[in-house]
């Protein structure tokens, strides 16, 4: 399975459709809700829902969206990456609710090799997630700093940090 790309792997206008799908239920949305401190009763209180928004129920926070497709992408966009530098923007552009299925793909916009270091480039991309039904929900374009398959090399290659397995036989030996 590929983790994340190199700079010289990502082609402009390349499209990564990021698999699987999460069904979003009630239990993320209340999780994230308390991790983040968010409150709103629009997301946590089904009477208040019901009775006092035009949705009728309750609605999954947008930024639980936003992080749900930021880390669906990360095999296939930041997986090497050196840095995220910048989201440039977010926009919601509709509701997702509990039972919800959300896709996600990302498209390479530009790509820029690094004016201080040879070894890395900053990628455009532009995620957008959508629901089972196709409906748009979610758009966000960021650059992320990648590294050069020079910076891969010099670190060790893909997995610089993963120990070698030792047998237990073999380790009684050392």
């Amino acid at each position: 399975m590929q983790f994340g790309r190199t700079y010289e792997e990502f082609e402009v206008g390349a499209v990564y459709k990021h698999w699987p799908g999460k069904t979003v239920t009630e239990y993320d949305d209340h999780l994230f809700c308390l991790l983040t401190m968010n409150h709103h009763p629009l997301h946590m209180d089904v009477n208040y829902a019901e009775n006092t928004t035009d949705f009728k129920r309750n609605v999954v926070v947008g930024n639980y969206i936003y992080s749900l497709l930021l880390g669906m992408s990360v095999p296939d966009v930041s997986g090497k990456a050196i840095a995220n530098l910048e989201i440039e923007s977010l926009r919601h552009v509709a509701p997702t609710f509990h039972g919800d299925t959300i896709y996600g793909e990302t498209t390479v916009l530009d790509k820029t090799p690094s004016k201080s270091k040879t070894d890395r480039g900053i990628v455009y991309v532009e995620t957008k997630g959508y629901k089972q039904d196709g409906t748009l929900v979610c758009v966000f374009r960021r650059k992320v700093m990648v590294p050069t398959a020079e910076y891969i090399d010099a670190r060790g290659g893909e997995q610089p940090g993963r120990p070698e397995l030792i047998e237990p036989s073999k380790k009684s030996e050392k």
